[in-house]
């Protein structure tokens, strides 16, 4: 497993994906992406005792050019790489992986449960792209994507704007099936009935 050295998201490392692209850059002209995205990491294998939710949360790299992805992608993101209990997030720019930003805060998830590390990387690929190459026909309705490595079963989830909008939901949740290659039902959850209880009720199936 890796050190947590090494897993920890350091300014070598995003300084390292921006030589890269300038060096890119100058050779030919980057691929734009329609918006921004950030990637965020999240460290709770050793919390310090007290802290609360989200302290161990850390913003790493915002980026709007097909060329930045990959470069990040292949030196950083893969959930393979991560120790048990840390997370990978990707969202887009503006809006912080947390149930308290104000364009999460009337939302909710879309859950995959994994069994294999190999799997994950590929589900969270694919979503990415999916994410990044505006795939989906609600892509407003869309706050971004959660890999969470843990020590018995990964999980990803699909996080979006607006959980009463169950139209948008379900055809979010069957594109998504699509794109993962997913045959089992996915369920999506509130985040508002995650908040009073943890192990809260699907509200939707596909």
């Amino acid at each position: 497993m890796a050190s947590e050295a090494a897993m920890e998201v350091s300014a070598p490392a995003a300084a390292a994906v921006e030589a890269e692209v300038a060096a890119i850059g100058a050779e030919k002209q980057p691929h734009k992406l329609e918006r921004k995205w950030t990637f965020w990491f999240d460290n709770q294998s050793k919390p310090k005792q007290g802290a609360a939710w989200g302290t161990s949360l850390r913003k790493v790299y915002t980026f709007d050019t097909v060329e930045e992805f990959w470069c990040l992608y292949d030196q950083i993101f893969k959930p393979s790489k991560l120790p048990g209990n840390a997370d990978f997030h990707l969202f887009k720019a503006g809006i912080e992986p947390k149930w308290e930003d104000p364009e999460c805060a009337n939302g909710g998830k879309w859950s995959v449960t994994i069994n294999r590390k190999p799997i994950l990387d590929n589900m969270w690929l694919e979503t990415m792209m999916a994410l990044i190459g505006e795939q989906f026909d609600e892509a407003d309705e869309i706050c971004g994507v959660v890999a969470s490595v843990r020590q018995r079963q990964d999980k990803l989830a699909l996080w979006t704007k607006t959980a009463t909008n169950e139209a948008a939901q379900m055809g979010i949740g069957r594109k998504w099936k699509e794109i993962i290659d997913f045959n089992d039902k996915i369920t999506y959850s509130f985040h508002d009935d995650s908040r009073r209880e943890r192990s809260a009720k699907g509200r939707y199936n596909v």
